[in-house]
C-alpha cells in the first residue's frame, strides 16, 4: 500500500496543479515542479524514500532527447548555420564563460561554477517555441534568431550531460584524461550507431510497417530508444546521448511522424513525473530564508543573457529592433537546466541548497517568460526605434484614411490573396492587415494595400477605416483567432458586414452570435462543390445542383451540420461542446414515444433535429408535427451530443 499511496499523492497533486496552472496560461512543467516540491520530503513528505523515482525519471529525458533527436534536422541546421554558428554556439560559450566566472569569484568550487555556467546558459525550448507558435511571432525575424540559439542549445545538452558525472570525482589532469577518454568513446558509440541506423534500422521498421500493427510499431520503438540508451550507458557515457542519436537517425526516416506520434504519450508522462523528481529536490524554506539571493540571481542572470543575445544577434547583422526581441525571449533558465541540476545532484557536484536556490530562480524565470515574449516586440520597439517599418506603415495608413467603401480583409495568408486578386480584377477597393513582416513586405513591393500589424487590435483596425468599409472579411482558419477580429469590429462599427472563413462548423453558431453575418465553413463548402460535381458527373440536370446548393447555403448548411462520429473523431470537452453529432435511436418495444406525435417531443426547445425516420426499409423524411412514432422505429437525430442523450432519455423512459 506504500507504493500506491506514494504514487496516488504525486498524481493528485500533478493533476491539481497542472489544472490551475493551465487555468493562469502557464507553463505546464511549472506545475509538475509545485506538485514535486509540495510531495518531496521538504513539505509534505508524502513520497517517503520506498521508491527510487530518479531511474524512472531519466528514462523521461530519454525519450526527451529521442523526440528531440527526430526534430533535429542536420540540413535545417546547415540552413540557418549563420545563426546557429553566429549566434547560438557563441552564447552558450560566452554565457557559460561570464556565468562561471561569477560563480568562481563568489568561492564556488571549480566543478560547481562549471555545472552553474551550464545550467544558466541554456533557455526552455519547450516554453519559447510554443509562447512563439501561440503567438505568431515564430515566423518572425526574431523567432528565427530565437530558434537557431534554442537549436544549439539543444545540442549543447549532449556535452553537458557527458561531462557532469566527470566532474563528481575527477579534477586537473585526470579530468582532461578522462574527458579526452570520454570522447574517443563517444566517437565509437557514435560511429556504432550510425552504422545501425544506416543499414538496420530502416530495414527493422520496413518489417514492422508491413506488419500493419500498431502495437508492434510501439513496442519496436520503445525497444530501440531504451536499447541506444543503455548501448551509450554501457561505454560509460549519457543515456540520453544514445535516445538522442536513434532519434536523429530515425529523423530522415519516412517513419518520423509516426515514431513521434508513438512515443508522446510516454515521454510526456515520464516527463511530467522527471519535473515532479526535480521538485522533490527544491526546499523552500530556502526560498523563505534566502529570497533576496534568488531575486538577485534571477535578475542578475537574466539581465546578463539579455545583454548577450543582443550583442551577437547585433553583430551577427540581425537589426537591433530583432536582437532585442530576441533576447528578451531567451532570457529565462531552461527544462534541459533542470535536467543538469538533477544529474549534478546525484552525483554530488552541486550542494542541496545551490540546488534548492537554482530550482527557485529557474522557477521564477520560467514563470515570467509567456509575460516578456508576449512584450517582447512592443519593448524592443522601443528600445531600438529604426522608423522604417513605421515609415511604410504610415504611407499605408495615409492611402486607407482616403478609403471609403472598401474591403478589409484581415489575414493575408493564401485565401486572402486570392480574394484581394478578384476584388482587384472588378476594380474594388480593398486593404488588407497581416502579421506577417516578410509576407507584408513582399506584398508592398508588389503593390498590395497591407497594413502590418493584428487585427484585433483596435488601433490597426481604425487605421484600415474600418467605420468607413463596406465589408470585412477574416480569412482566418483558426476558429479563436476570428471571433476575438468579430468581437473587436463589432465594438468599432454596428453596420458592417462581417464575413468569416473558418475551417469546420465548430464555431459557426458562436461566431453569428459575436455579429459575423457570414460564416463561410471550409470543410462544408468543399463538400458541396464535391456534391456539386457528384451530381453533375450523375446525370442530375446543373440548374437543379444549383437551386440545391444555393437552397443550403441559406438554410446555413443545415443539412451538412451533423456527422457521424468517429473513432478518431475529437472528443474533447471542447469539441463535445462545439459539434452537432448524427445518431440512430431505435424505439423499443416499452419506449414511451411509442403512439406520440413528433410535435409532443418539443423538438425546438431541445435544439435537436430529427432528419429522418426509418420504418422497416423505408426512410421517411418528409414528416410534419402530427406524425406519430410506433415501436421499432430508428429516429436519426442530429444536435449536441448532450441534447442528443437528453431527447434519447426522453424517448426511451419518458419525463
Amino acid at each position: 500500500m506504500g507504493h500506491l499511496s506514494e504514487i496516488l499523492a504525486i498524481l493528485v497533486a500533478a493533476v491539481i496543479c497542472v489544472w490551475i496552472f493551465r487555468r493562469l496560461n502557464l507553463p505546464a512543467i511549472l506545475a509538475y515542479l509545485v506538485a514535486g516540491t509540495l510531495v518531496g520530503e521538504h513539505v509534505l513528505g508524502a513520497t517517503g524514500n520506498s521508491i527510487d523515482y530518479d531511474h524512472i525519471a531519466e528514462i523521461g529525458i530519454v525519450f526527451l532527447l529521442f523526440t528531440l533527436g527526430l526534430e533535429f534536422s542536420l540540413p535545417k541546421l546547415m540552413a540557418m548555420r549563420h545563426l546557429v554558428i553566429g549566434v547560438g554556439s557563441k552564447q552558450v560559450g560566452l554565457s557559460l564563460l561570464v556565468f562561471m566566472l561569477i560563480a568562481l569569484l563568489l568561492g564556488i568550487s571549480f566543478e560547481a561554477a562549471m555545472v552553474i555556467g551550464g545550467i544558466i546558459a541554456l533557455s526552455s525550448t519547450a516554453i519559447v517555441i510554443r509562447q512563439l507558435s501561440e503567438t505568431g511571432s515564430i515566423k518572425r525575424k526574431s523567432g528565427q534568431i530565437s530558434v537557431a540559439v534554442l537549436l544549439f542549445q539543444d545540442v549543447a545538452v549532449v556535452p553537458l550531460l557527458i561531462i557532469i558525472p566527470l566532474l563528481s570525482d575527477q579534477s586537473g589532469n585526470s579530468m582532461i584524461v578522462a574527458l579526452l577518454f570520454a570522447l574517443l568513446k563517444g566517437v565509437f558509440v557514435i560511429g556504432l550507431l550510425m552504422i545501425v541506423g544506416k543499414w538496420i534500422l530502416p530495414r527493422v521498421y520496413n518489417q514492422v510497417a508491413s506488419v500493419r500493427t500498431d502495437e508492434l510499431f510501439v513496442l519496436t520503438t520503445l525497444f530501440v530508444t531504451l536499447f541506444t540508451a543503455g548501448l551509450t550507458q554501457a561505454f560509460g557515457l549519457s543515456m540520453a546521448l544514445g535516445a538522442f542519436l536513434a532519434g536523429m537517425m530515425l529523423g530522415e526516416s519516412q517513419y518520423k511522424y509516426q515514431l513521434e506520434a508513438d512515443i508522446r504519450p510516454f515521454r510526456d508522462i515520464l516527463m511530467g513525473l522527471f519535473f515532479v523528481t526535480v521538485g522533490m529536490k527544491l526546499n523552500p524554506i530556502t526560498l523563505l530564508t534566502q529570497p533576496f539571493t534568488i531575486l538577485f540571481l534571477v535578475i542578475g542572470f537574466m539581465a546578463v543573457k539579455i545583454v548577450i543575445v543582443r550583442y551577437l544577434a547585433a553583430k551577427a547583422g540581425e537589426s537591433t529592433k530583432d536582437a532585442w526581441a530576441s533576447a528578451f525571449m531567451l532570457a529565462q533558465m531552461g527544462e534541459f537546466g533542470f535536467v543538469l541540476i538533477s544529474l549534478a545532484a546525484t552525483h554530488g557536484v552541486l550542494s542541496q541548497e545551490q540546488i534548492s536556490i537554482l530550482l527557485g530562480a529557474g522557477i521564477i524565470s520560467m514563470g515570467i517568460t509567456p509575460y516578456m515574449i508576449k512584450n517582447a516586440r512592443k519593448w524592443s520597439v522601443a528600445l531600438a526605434y529604426d522608423g522604417k517599418q513605421d515609415d511604410q506603415d504610415e504611407q499605408q495608413k495615409h492611402h486607407a484614411k482616403d478609403m471609403a467603401n472598401h474591403v478589409v480583409i484581415c489575414g493575408f495568408g493564401r485565401v486572402g490573396q486570392t480574394v484581394s486578386r478578384f476584388l482587384k480584377q472588378e476594380k474594388i477597393p480593398c486593404i488588407a492587415i497581416d502579421i506577417d513582416p516578410l509576407r507584408v513586405n513582399e506584398a508592398r513591393e508588389s503593390g498590395e494595400h497591407v497594413l502590418f500589424g493584428s487585427a484585433r487590435q483596435t488601433e490597426v483596425l481604425e487605421a484600415a477605416s474600418i467605420h468607413k468599409a463596406r465589408l470585412v472579411v477574416v480569412s482566418y482558419g483558426a476558429a479563436d483567432q476570428s471571433l476575438e477580429v468579430v468581437h473587436k469590429v463589432r465594438s468599432i462599427s454596428k453596420d458592417v458586414q462581417i464575413l468569416v472563413r473558418t475551417r469546420n462548423d465548430d464555431s459557426l453558431t458562436l461566431l453569428k452570435d459575436a455579429g459575423a453575418n457570414e460564416v463561410v465553413p471550409e470543410s462544408l463548402e468543399g463538400s458541396l462543390m464535391l456534391v456539386s460535381q457528384v451530381l453533375n458527373l450523375s446525370g442530375v440536370p446543373f440548374t437543379r445542383i444549383v437551386r440545391s446548393v444555393r437552397t443550403e447555403r441559406k438554410n446555413h448548411y443545415n443539412r451538412l451540420h451533423g456527422f457521424y462520429p468517429g473513432v478518431d473523431t475529437n472528443m474533447s470537452s471542447d469539441a463535445i461542446e462545439r459539434l452537432e453529432f448524427v445518431h440512430p435511436t431505435l424505439l423499443l418495444d416499452d419506449a414511451w414515444a411509442n403512439g406520440k406525435c413528433v410535435a409532443e417531443l418539443d423538438l425546438p426547445r431541445r435544439r435537436v433535429d430529427i432528419l429522418a425516420i426509418r420504418r422497416g426499409n423505408d426512410e421517411i423524411t418528409d414528416f410534419d408535427g402530427e406524425f406519430v412514432m410506433q415501436a421499432q422505429d430508428t429516429l436519426i437525430l442530429q444536435g449536441k451530443p448532450r441534447r442528443v442523450e437528453r431527447l434519447e432519455r426522453l424517448l426511451q423512459q419518458g419525463l
